[in-house]
């Protein structure tokens, strides 16, 4: 099993598009006084005045547009909010890129995005059209607000910290895209919104040392993203890894889930975590350990291989 995982992940197409950000950005490196942290976070994080102000964007994958439009407009909206939650954040407005050649293709997308708008009550408040391409696209922006002092970031897990997941089982593969695990389009706004919200209130209290949404990469991408940024390493136990019932392991270690986040407390700390997730209504768990030394180890019946070395090969080398 432990081999499977290993060359599964490695060779995953949502890790290893990953790959390019670490170029890209660095052409990118020069930011004013008031940014207070940019590329490597889910949101670019904004002092303004008294003000601290998250700002995220996403392009929808070609493959779910080609898969199924409508689910891509609902997604275009749920990994936005997704990205503010995972900062502790609360979602103030989106602003949308629509490239769209075909009626139908629009009448999709837009009664997607609407759906996803009403089920998490965020309003979008403008963007660009361009309705005469060959090609269909999908890129969200989104503004969001949070308190100075409750931010989460993800280059700050420390050595020592347990590696905790929350994420809701309750959910299906979706019937469209095999790598989404929707857990939103069944439940009701309040319940879909509670579990968005548990960083928040994580933040607010102060448990946590660090976090991340969970996204393409899958559970253990993006753990391996943020103990990459944080120039830290981490042993990830397969076994303690919760899994809905009815899909398999390796299948579940690639799912991007409707509501899931990946963070870092102290031992002294990670109780409370584990309560907060679960009055959020997902399954939290204990799954590793922060260590020193830049490597992403994963542990299954007491045997332990690298996955990643940092420090000779990256995610998304940030």
């Amino acid at each position: 099993m432990l081999d499977k995982v290993i060359r599964e992940l490695r060779s995953f197409e949502g890790i290893k598009r990953k790959n390019a950000i670490g170029p890209f950005v660095r052409k990118f490196v020069d930011h004013p006084d008031n940014v207070i942290a940019s590329f490597g976070e889910d949101a670019a994080v904004i002092e303004v005045g008294e003000e601290i102000l998250l700002l995220s964007a996403d392009g929808i994958w070609s493959k779910l547009m080609e898969a199924d439009p409508r689910w891509a407009g609902y997604c275009s909206i749920l990994v936005n909010v997704h990205d503010i939650a995972g900062m502790g954040g609360n979602p103030v407005g989106l602003v949308d890129i629509c490239t769209i050649g075909n009626q139908e293709i629009y009448d999709d997308i837009t009664e997607g995005m609407a759906t996803a708008l009403k089920k998490l009550d965020v309003p979008m408040i403008g963007g660009h059209f361009n309705p005469d391409s060959q090609q269909s696209s999908i890129d969200v922006a989104i503004l969001g607000k949070a308190e100075r002092e409750e931010v989460i970031y993800s280059d700050r897990a420390e050595v020592g910290d347990n590696i905790i997941v929350g994420i809701d089982l309750d959910g299906r593969v979706h019937p469209s895209f095999d790598l989404n695990w929707d857990t939103t389009t069944m439940k009701e706004s309040e319940e879909v919104r509670k579990g968005l919200n548990s960083m928040k209130r994580l933040g607010e209290k102060g448990l946590v040392n660090s976090g991340k949404d969970i996204s393409n990469p899958g559970l253990i991408g993006t753990t391996g993203m943020l103990l990459e940024f944080s120039k830290k390493g981490g042993l990830i136990d397969l076994e303690e890894i919760p899994t809905p019932d009815d899909i398999s392991f390796i299948e579940w270690l690639k799912m991007y889930p409707g509501v899931g986040f990946t963070v870092t407390a102290s031992e002294e700390n990670t109780s409370d975590v584990l309560e907060e997730f679960k009055d959020s209504g997902l399954t939290g768990k204990v799954i590793g350990e922060v260590s020193e030394d830049r490597k992403l180890n994963l542990r299954y019946e007491g045997r332990e291989k690298t996955l990643f070395d940092f420090e000779t090969e990256g995610i998304t080398g940030l």
